[in-house]
């Protein structure tokens, strides 16, 4: 066997449902179930982009320790039903939409004028609720993405006069759980096993959470390592005496135009774009032409120019 640490290998995932599965990683060298449960946990919960309501405003409303006529809740009690909502931006640029609603009945998130870059992921989440038949509630907010957490002292120096700011969490990971057990290949008793369970709140899938931050974390240990690389040892297959290798033959290498559009190392909002509109390899990407390219949901000019730029570096 070499002594070279080894690789592991994802070997199941569990989807209990849209916004909550389950990663197996195994084996796993000595001690590293814990050194990668607590990295990627860490961040799965703060760096994992997603999208925020930062400020609003309110026809009638100046500020937010005020009253809204014909409206129950107080602006208190509507910035609280504001950070409920949910988003998809497809892009970076801030989003400004409007909701207008007459009479009786209740403001939820499915009133928002959404656009083509944004959609909403739980349209019920009520925002308030008009009890007057001659009320007319307009409201604008501003959503923008980012990563973690923000502080309303740090959304009211971006925001205009007139709005009322909000504090903003971005991240789309509710939770993160862990645990480490033992594992065994062969002769090798002290393996470890990696049980990894997200929740998300449905902006993003589990599985998009999972290899967002593998990247985030491949991309910060590339930096440090500089020039220096370090063999690593054939993935241990279960149930194996020996390590093995899971690839196969040089005959079944693929072609370039074969090469998954994961690995083209392209941002995960780029790749995630691709992949939801049926395009999982570079020939795929080269049957569209760059105006077909570009009017793909989700898929705008930041992006056409980030795959063409890849492509190029290939030499494609």
């Amino acid at each position: 066997m070499s002594n070279n640490i080894h690789t592991p290998g994802l070997v199941k995932v569990d989807d209990h449902s849209a916004t909550s599965a389950t990663f197996v990683v195994e084996p796993l060298h000595s001690g590293y179930g814990m050194t990668l449960g607590n990295s990627l946990r860490r961040v799965l919960l703060a760096s994992i982009a997603g999208a925020a309501t930062t400020s609003f405003k309110i026809e009638g409303a100046t500020h937010e320790f005020t009253t809204i006529p014909g409206v129950k809740e107080d602006v208190v009690d509507i910035m609280l039903n504001l950070k409920g909502i949910r988003f998809r931006v497809y892009g970076d640029d801030t989003q400004t939409l409007r909701i207008t609603k007459k009479g009786k009945g209740n403001v939820t998130a499915k009133d928002i004028q959404v656009n083509a870059d944004v959609e909403v992921v739980n349209p019920d989440q009520v925002i308030a609720t008009i009890d007057d038949d001659k009320a007319n509630f307009v409201m604008d907010l501003v959503i923008e993405t980012g990563r973690g957490y923000r502080t309303v002292e740090e959304v009211t120096a971006k925001k205009s006069s007139d709005m009322i700011a909000l504090d903003a969490v971005f991240s789309p990971v509710l939770r993160v759980r862990y645990k480490v057990e033992n594992t065994r290949v062969g002769q090798a008793t002290d393996l470890d096993k990696l049980i990894l369970t997200i929740d998300t709140d449905g902006s993003i899938s589990p599985t998009e959470a999972f290899e967002e931050a593998s990247a985030i974390l491949v991309n910060q240990y590339t930096a440090l390592a500089g020039k220096t690389r370090v063999a690593a040892g054939e993935p241990l297959v279960a149930g194996s005496s020996e390590g093995s290798s899971t690839a196969g033959n040089s005959d079944d290498e693929p072609t370039l135009l074969n090469i998954p559009v994961e690995d083209l190392n392209l941002s995960a909002r780029t790749t995630n774009a691709l992949i939801n509109n049926d395009i999982h390899t570079i020939k795929d990407l080269f049957s569209l032409s760059d105006a077909e390219l570009r009017d793909l949901k989700g898929f705008g000019s930041k992006a056409l120019d980030e795959v063409k730029d890849k492509l190029a570096e290939l030499e494609l």
